[in-house]
């Protein structure tokens, strides 16, 4: 008997109906011999609801206050699964993350978990039951509510699939896959069968909506099989894997663009040992998340240092750089809060040279600046203005061949 983990996010379990197709493959699941145990997020739109009604009485409300109420939205989905399940005849239960002993930081709104006791979780599959845990949350240990950040139920999921040593962790959702880039703004995008741990892990952090990056580091931490698939049909999705030979031939897997950045440089920092780990621990201080980080001496004297942050982080890097700007005797502070990232990501980046030359060249050509420039062994990105973001996504997806299967494209033999 092997054990299957099924998440559904919000838009698939949106009304009544998607419920119950929800609550029918959960059934059909377990009746081919696997026990079962669903993670849901809340439905719809309604975290986005429940936030517009705490903003509408306090335009900043406690974020432990936050938790207790987003908390709500997936411990209503989890009961009506559990429900519907029971009316077609088959056992359940609904349990939330405390029930299952899942174990977080204090760090509210965006918690980190440290461990999940499954013992609960397994009497209860034991004993016949599909078992609906609600995503996105777990308990401090001071039994306080937390909740992991939005798109937390992904995370909820494979770090669950991990703890009952699931054969396989199926993410819902309402597209039927994962694609070479957001077919919104590039329609002629293609799915992927698959993607590598790393190449997921990057396309996440990098904007793609997809999948939660913590989710992914949580599968190849712990080796899980995670298949993302649409909740409304029966068609083989994309799986994230461990890479294999054959991704090598592939220059470019994916390109993402991320639009909820903003941008802080500091000029004129003095350049002395320590400076850099001041102001990076002035911001962990303020429980601020950084993600590109590029620094440059300007002489023996000074140097600039520029980061990327959240807009949702903005205003707390901000005043955090700001309190530290005098301590690293820094002459000028600037912020951007209109650009954009577009990136390119691609395991085969550490086998062909050239890639860095292609993804620029298609920017110029697309009379694309670039204002900032980083990257990693399987990646490229480039800070953009904001109002060419889509253009240089296009631009460097045609230059990819992004919208072509990868046995089609000119450059894979």
């Amino acid at each position: 008997m092997g054990v299957i983990v099924q998440k559904f996010g919000g838009t698939s379990v949106a009304n009544a109906e998607k419920i119950k197709r929800a609550a029918q493959r959960a059934i059909d699941t377990a009746e081919k011999g696997n026990q079962v145990v669903v993670v849901a997020s809340a439905r719809g739109k309604q975290t986005d609801t429940l936030i517009a009604d705490a903003l509408e009485l306090n335009p900043n409300p406690p974020k432990r206050e936050m938790d207790q109420l987003l908390s709500t939205g997936e411990q209503q989905t989890v009961s009506l699964l559990a429900m519907a399940i029971d009316g077609m005849g088959y056992k359940a239960i609904s349990m939330t993350g405390a029930q299952i002993k899942m174990i977080t930081d204090s760090v509210h709104t965006k918690a980190r978990i440290k461990s999940i006791d499954a013992k609960a979780i397994k009497k209860h599959l034991d004993a016949g039951n599909i078992v609906i845990v609600a995503g996105f949350q777990g308990i401090d240990e001071n039994e306080n509510i937390t909740t992991l950040g939005r798109g937390g139920s992904d995370t909820s999921a494979v770090a669950l699939a991990a703890a009952v040593k699931a054969d396989a962790c199926e993410i819902y959702t309402d597209v039927d896959g994962i694609y070479t880039t957001d077919p919104r703004i590039f329609p002629e995008a293609v799915k992927m069968d698959q993607i590598s741990y790393d190449e997921m892990l990057e396309m996440a952090s990098l904007g793609a909506g997809v999948m939660h990056g913590r989710s992914i580091e949580f599968g190849k931490k712990y080796d899980v099989t995670i298949h993302v698939r649409s909740s409304m049909s029966d068609k083989k999705g994309t799986l994230i894997t461990h890479e294999v030979p054959q991704m090598e031939g592939i220059l470019v897997s994916g390109a993402t663009i991320e639009k909820n950045l903003a941008k802080i440089s500091m000029t004129g920092v003095d350049n002395h040992p320590g400076n850099a780990a001041k102001i990076f621990a002035h911001l962990a201080q303020a429980k601020v998340s950084v993600n590109d980080i590029i620094q440059t001496e300007v002489s023996s004297e000074k140097a600039n240092v520029s980061f990327t942050v959240s807009k949702s982080d903005f205003n707390d890097a901000k005043k955090a750089v700001e309190g530290i700007k005098e301590t690293v005797n820094c002459d000028e502070i600037f912020c951007r809060d209109d650009i954009a990232e577009v990136s390119v990501v691609g395991v085969g980046m550490r086998t062909h040279y050239g890639v860095a030359n292609m993804m620029f060249t298609a920017l110029a050509n697309a009379k694309v600046n670039i204002d900032s420039i980083t990257t990693s062994e399987i990646r490229i990105s480039c800070i953009v203005d904001k109002d060419q973001g889509d253009l240089a996504l296009k631009s460097v997806c045609k230059t990819f061949e992004l919208d072509k299967p990868v046995e089609k494209r000119s450059y894979v033999k």
